[in-house]
């Protein structure tokens, strides 16, 4: 069974990414490149390492209509024009940057479509814990009781 992430092209490219049951084709990423900072010795003027993984999630049709609302929701914040922008230039090479970013875009995505959590149920303190928090409130104060000047 292969886990969520890209899948890869014989060359080792970034093909359609998986995310969960879901996989977004290639048409709906958008890949941009540019020269990265920092170092990169003699290639460091000439690779275009740095990598752009563009995601227009508002057009996107690859999730139900219930995961694309909820994902939609909880990105809202992190959209521009509702598209997702993931960028990576820690690594020397573009491919390894390309693969990065696949990975980081699905955590986000994987992450926004997640269920909600259970709600809580309301609980009560315990019986003991209501009492050691009161032993611990009249610790406190009779030892800042003793801390007062008599005069006061």
């Amino acid at each position: 069974m292969e886990s969520g992430g890209p899948r890869r092209h014989p060359g080792g490219m970034p093909e359609a990414i998986r995310v969960g049951s879901v996989t977004i084709p290639e048409k709906e990423l958008t890949w941009r490149f540019s020269r990265s900072s920092g170092p990169g010795g003699q290639g460091v003027n000439t690779a275009d390492s740095r990598v752009e993984l563009i995601f227009d999630l508002a057009n996107s049709e690859a999730f139900s209509p219930a995961l694309h609302q909820r994902a939609l929701q909880r990105l809202a914040n992190k959209l521009v024009d509702g598209t997702v922008v993931v960028v990576s230039s820690e690594n020397r090479a573009q491919l390894r940057n390309r693969q990065a970013a696949a990975e980081r875009l699905v955590a986000i995505l994987t992450e926004a479509i997640a269920p909600p959590p259970p709600p809580r149920r309301a609980t009560r303190p315990t019986k003991g814990s209501t009492e050691r928090r009161l032993d611990e409130k009249t610790r406190r104060s009779q030892t800042k009781r003793l801390r007062r000047s008599a005069d006061d």
